[in-house]
């Protein structure tokens, strides 16, 4: 696999879990970087040679354009290891998965972005008033994620897969948002597990 180009924020634990996937199965990505604070994304250009949905991370091989970070990551771990071929393991991967993006993203990354990118003195009102419902969201997602770890090592198939790539790519950075890792033993110990594993690679890296 060749050729590939990942269009991304470098600081955004979206674009980190495709660049954590490519790592880890020694593929190589040429890197574009955006600014999404200067609204580079939001351009003509981007919206119509990029995504027209203006959001990254987007994966391009050759002509083709690939946006969503999940589709990114099982198209690069295709008939690898990463992905189970067990049927049920299969689906359980991807549960956690769609559970990260729907429970755990919106809530854990949201207010990484509004505390560590933007500020809280800079947040709208209604941003403001958001605050206490996604802290407790966010809380109520590390203790279903604890309650899972303090059973097993891995979120799915008993072993390593896309599913704790995907829920590593926030979580590790979770304290940027104001979450006290310290209260979730079980998931400090799997980042642990995760960071300790053969070519992984920071997210700065």
């Amino acid at each position: 696999m060749s050729g590939l180009i990942l269009h991304e924020y470098a600081p955004s634990g979206n674009c980190y879990k495709i660049r954590l996937v490519a790592a880890h199965l020694g593929i190589p990505l040429e890197r574009r970087g955006y600014d999404i604070l200067r609204g580079e994304t939001r351009t003509p250009a981007f919206l119509s040679e990029v995504s027209a949905n203006g959001r990254i991370p987007v994966l391009q091989a050759g002509d083709d354009y690939l946006p969503e970070s999940g589709a990114a990551c099982v198209y690069l771990a295709y008939g690898s290891a990463l992905i189970p071929h067990d049927r049920f393991d299969h689906a359980d991967m991807l549960r956690w998965m769609f559970w990260e993006q729907y429970n755990h993203e919106p809530n854990i990354a949201t207010l990484r972005f509004w505390r560590a990118f933007i500020g809280e003195a800079n947040l709208s009102e209604a941003q403001r008033a958001a605050l206490p419902a996604k802290e407790a969201a966010g809380h109520d997602a590390l203790a279903l994620m604890e309650a899972h770890l303090a059973r097993t090592d891995w979120f799915a198939a008993g072993r390593f897969t896309l599913a704790d790539i995907a829920l590593y790519a926030y979580t590790h950075v979770a304290g940027e948002g104001g979450f006290d890792l310290s209260r979730y033993p079980a998931v400090e110990a799997w980042l642990a597990r995760v960071a300790a594993l053969p070519r992984h690679v920071a997210m700065g890296a």
